[in-house]
């Protein structure tokens, strides 16, 4: 995150040497807590870099309906390339879910987002995601 000034930005973020976003939340998910992730995203995005998300969580607590209300409306004006989420119980997979989609229909755009048992399939997946979209650009006249 050094090159876009976020150092320190949100605990909850940490920038990896690979290019991909780390996010780990431990405990609950507040209306704050949710705009802060969302705002260090969002200058991210704002930058002109690849948004590669590996969100953590197996430590994620209870995310209410304020939270995902703030975040939903911040994450309609983000770009995020990719999201790949590791260890979400099945409540917290619903309420991802619903607002991907949620997100999707108010602003068009859908964002490619899978779960994943382990990191490292997430990560493979997301480097995957990484090169795919370098190559789209590369192909763009």
């Amino acid at each position: 995150m050094s090159g876009v000034g976020l150092e320190n930005a949100c605990p909850d973020v940490r920038d990896e040497p690979d290019g991909i976003v780390r996010l780990e939340i431990h405990g609950d998910v507040t209306d704050d807590r949710a705009r802060a992730l969302v705002g260090v995203l969002r200058r991210m995005a704002e930058s002109g870099r690849e948004v590669l998300v590996l969100a953590d969580a197996r430590h994620t607590g209870a995310i209410p309906a304020s939270a995902r209300k703030a975040a939903a409306e911040e994450l309609r004006s983000v770009r995020l390339d990719a999201v790949a989420i590791v260890g979400a119980g099945f409540s917290l997979r619903v309420v991802v879910t619903l607002l991907s989609k949620g997100v999707h229909l108010l602003t068009g755009k859908p964002y490619p987002q899978q779960f994943f048992m382990t990191e490292d399939e997430a990560r493979a997946w997301l480097l995957a995601q990484r090169d795919a979209l370098r190559a789209r650009r590369r192909s763009v006249p």
